[in-house]
């Protein structure tokens, strides 16, 4: 059964519901039955610069510092719970485009996943900035991807059109926003849900897999 996860890099619900759906997987008797399948979704798509993610989030919402970090204490509570350890304070803003040509690259060597982890894991745990060549490098290579693969990749236009393609399907499909799941096209969770929730989708997904064999 395949499991397409649309999401961006430095969307903070995305990390927690990819926390979730792997929990649900987890407590399935053949785990080995699902495979997720990265999606590329810009929050930002036409931001040029680099910017302190407090200052981008103030303007885009024209709320007040204090009222940003009211907000990001709260993601990071609800993180925490998911044994997650989020610092947003000190993380970054900036175009996710080339994290995502290379996610797609990687996922189709097998490393998409592992590849994901890291860049979550870096953006919000470590407040590692993801958008130069340099970053994704560095990155990169703590999931066992080489600097030379990374730097053939970014050289050239490769899966910038699936990056745009993957964006355009999530419109059709109705997502606004990011995470978004979708179950063998059949079921969709928009968002980080309560675990229940991923576990009963899942569960009546599979069923309806199993039952089509």
């Amino acid at each position: 059964m395949l499991i397409e996860v649309w999401s961006d890099v430095v969307c903070p619900w995305c990390f927690i519901g990819k926390r979730r759906l792997e929990k649900a997987i987890a407590k399935l008797p053949d785990p080995t039955k699902v495979e997720v399948r990265h999606r590329a979704f810009q929050l930002q798509p036409d931001i040029d610069e680099v910017v302190p993610t407090s200052d981008y989030l103030s303007r885009k919402y024209r709320i007040s510092p204090a009222e940003v970090e009211k907000m990001q204490a709260n993601v990071c509570s609800i993180a925490d719970a998911e044994g997650l350890c989020y610092n947003l304070k000190e993380t970054l803003s900036g175009n996710t485009f080339n994290a995502h040509r290379l996610l797609l690259w990687a996922q189709e060597r097998g490393k998409g996943q592992q590849l994901l982890e890291e860049l979550y894991s870096s953006y919000f745990e470590k407040s590692e900035p993801v958008f130069t060549e340099a970053n994704l490098t560095l990155i990169a290579e703590r999931a066992g991807i080489s600097a030379t693969d990374v730097h053939a990749l970014l050289a050239t236009e490769e899966f910038a059109g699936q990056v745009r393609e993957d964006q355009a399907m999530a419109s059709q499909l109705g997502a606004n926003g990011v995470p978004f799941f979708v179950f063998d096209m059949k079921y969709g969770i928009s968002g980080a849900q309560p675990q229940e929730v991923f576990d009963g989708t899942l569960a009546q997904a599979l069923q309806e897999y199993v039952n089509a064999d």
